[in-house]
């Protein structure tokens, strides 16, 4: 998965729960047990191949599975069967992984399916070999090929083979390391250990999706997924709602699973496990609606219509007492507050492929220098902390360092004068710098604020900032063809490993893949290349923290922040523990109506 977003808690669904009849935003029937009404952002695409953003995600996640998924409640994090009956036999070298896929595992209804007049078949082993392919397909420009590239021996090599855009892709050609030796068994042959691969195995890139259904809706696919999942899309209007609907399949072939029955840590989660053993899904139907204006949202939470919120700039002094603990007025109607860290990175990415700012490493450090921590932490309430370098606390490989480019005016100064601009002149142009910065979330008042004041930030040192506001979709797809100058953006962890945000700066990794400021350095890959197949070791170790010296030193991003996770939760939803990797968590999920109305 690789998951860049815009916003911090871009993870967080916010709900509301309704019983019979209709509101003002969506209608539930007599015999559906619960339906949940939630607020999004804008949805790029549910075909796991093609998109990367969280938001899109979320959504595809409750309708494709993998072989593996995380557990929801154990910590730290672990992976457990999903589609496959177990984790997977690995040959004594790891170099080969054979999975057993679940039998009686079956897509959902649709259509595309012709040779059973719309009834979805049963899943296979051959389904994932296809699946994988379609992410290494060239022609499809899926932003996840590197999840496999360079591992898997020969899909590589296939690859190639698919860049002729006049030529069919040959999905049927057999590829060595990716075989379905029988219908229930896959086998993955590695080049050399990848000591990621069942994280990896449990991202969206790795979702099985059907060929019938690829090949029935073509380049529409994207629009009309089919998958094994506990919901299948209902409706979906662009940039207003998208419904999902529990996937009748599941009773139909008698597919049962379960709420978990282990991972309670402390006698604080002690409820989480009411509900073990308990069939999921438990939701009938979700209805989310795009919902922008922050107000609006935080009056719908007050009035008991959203089982959780998050907590905006704006409302923080009305929700949080000086000691930093919930409000009397919240606690006495049971809502209840959870805080946690993420494992998110917010920065300001510069493209280095950019003319102005590419090749200018001092421009770079000034603008770092030049970035006021204390005034950007107040502006979010320190509900995001500051970074010391490119791996955030929680994932294997952090260093509590000194964050880098600490505030110091007088040295940016100095370093804009080495930089060929001394007092934000151009003297080519005797014009001040401007730099244009890309957002890609113009509906929210907070992203907003917070482009001001890096703009009055860099003001001091003589640059003008140019913010360029458009949608999401439009904004990823300025930055696959390396179009901005400079942007915001984080990426939120894929896994808990370092070698999940060191990838960020890996050469081969540039746009469209998730190496989005288009970062090059050999020495830097060369250590890459080497680190990313290590277990874990004090050599892994001395690794990591020379990648991280290299990216710090060469300032191709200034790092903004790690968000806090602070929600607030009515009384009514349960079921719910904060997750840094959420996808298809909603299954676990249940509202008590007794709790309502509080």
């Amino acid at each position: 998965m690789s998951a860049s977003a815009l916003l911090p808690a871009v993870a967080l669904l916010l709900f509301i729960v309704t019983g019979c009849g209709s509101d003002n935003l969506g209608t539930s029937s007599a015999d559906e047990e619960m339906v949940f009404h939630g607020q999004i952002y804008s949805i790029r695409g549910l075909d796991p191949a093609a998109v990367s953003d969280a938001v899109s995600i979320l959504s595809i996640a409750r309708i494709n599975e993998g072989l593996l998924q995380y557990s929801y409640l154990e910590r730290p994090y672990q992976v457990e069967p999903l589609l496959a009956q177990a984790l997977p036999d690995v040959s004594e070298e790891g170099l080969t992984y054979t999975f057993k896929i679940r039998e009686g595992i079956y897509f959902q209804d649709d259509p595309c399916f012709t040779a059973s007049d719309g009834k979805g078949r049963e899943l296979v082993a051959q389904d994932f070999v296809y699946s994988m392919k379609r992410i290494a397909d060239i022609k499809n420009s899926s932003p996840g090929f590197w999840v496999f590239d360079d591992r898997i021996i020969g899909l590589d090599a296939w690859r190639s083979e698919t860049r002729d855009p006049k030529q069919p892709t040959r999905y049927d050609e057999r590829i060595p390391g990716l075989n379905a030796p029988d219908r229930y068994t896959l086998q993955i042959r590695l080049k050399r250990p990848y000591p990621q691969l069942l994280w990896v195995l449990c991202m969206h890139y790795s979702f099985v999706v059907a060929r019938e259904a690829v090949e029935f809706y073509g380049d529409q696919y994207i629009n009309h997924p089919v998958g094994t999942g506990p919901y299948t899309l209902h409706e979906w209007r662009r940039n207003y709602s998208i419904e999902f609907v529990r996937n009748p399949k599941w009773a139909e072939t008698g597919r049962r699973e379960v709420y978990p029955s282990r991972g309670a840590s402390d006698q604080g989660e002690i409820d989480l496990l009411n509900d073990a053993g308990k069939e999921i899904p438990i939701i009938d139907r979700i209805v989310e609606f795009v919902v922008s204006d922050p107000s609006t949202r935080w009056l719908m939470f007050l009035t008991g219509r959203l089982g959780t919120s998050g907590i905006t700039k704006d409302n923080w002094d009305a929700v949080m007492t000086d000691e930093k603990r919930l409000d009397e007025s919240l606690t006495s109607r049971g809502i209840t507050l959870s805080s946690a860290p993420t494992m998110t990175l917010i920065y300001f990415g510069f493209n280095m492929d950019d003319p102005v700012v590419g090749p200018n490493k001092e421009l770079r450090q000034a603008m770092a220098y030049a970035f006021d921590t204390e005034k950007w932490l107040s502006q979010y309430n320190f509900r995001i902390i500051r970074p010391n370098g490119p791996i955030p606390p929680g994932v294997a490989g952090y260093s509590n360092r000194p964050v880098p480019y600490a505030f110091d005016l007088q040295r940016a100064r100095q370093l804009m004068m080495v930089a060929g601009y001394p007092e934000g002149i151009d003297p080519k142009t005797d014009r001040r710098l401007t730099i244009q910065v890309e957002i890609g979330n113009a509906e929210s008042p907070e992203m907003r604020e917070g482009v001001e004041l890096v703009a009055s930030f860099m003001d001091k040192i003589g640059i003008r900032i140019v913010p360029k506001y458009s949608t999401l979709p439009a904004f990823f797809s300025r930055l696959e063809r390396r179009q901005a100058q400079s942007f915001r953006l984080s990426w939120i962890a894929d896994y808990p490993d370092a070698q999940n945000f060191l990838q960020l700066f890996y050469g081969p990794n540039a746009s469209p893949g998730p190496n989005r400021t288009n970062f090059s350095n050999t020495e830097f890959d060369l250590l890459y290349e080497q680190f990313r197949d290590m277990l874990d070791s004090p050599e892994r170790s001395a690794f990591c923290q020379r990648m991280v010296d290299i990216v710090i030193e060469e300032c191709p991003l200034i790092f903004l922040g790690i968000p806090l996770d602070h929600e607030l939760q009515q009384p009514w939803l349960k079921n719910r523990k904060y997750h840094d990797f959420p996808y298809g968590m909603e299954k676990y999920w249940r509202v008590d109506p007794s709790e309502m109305g509080r």
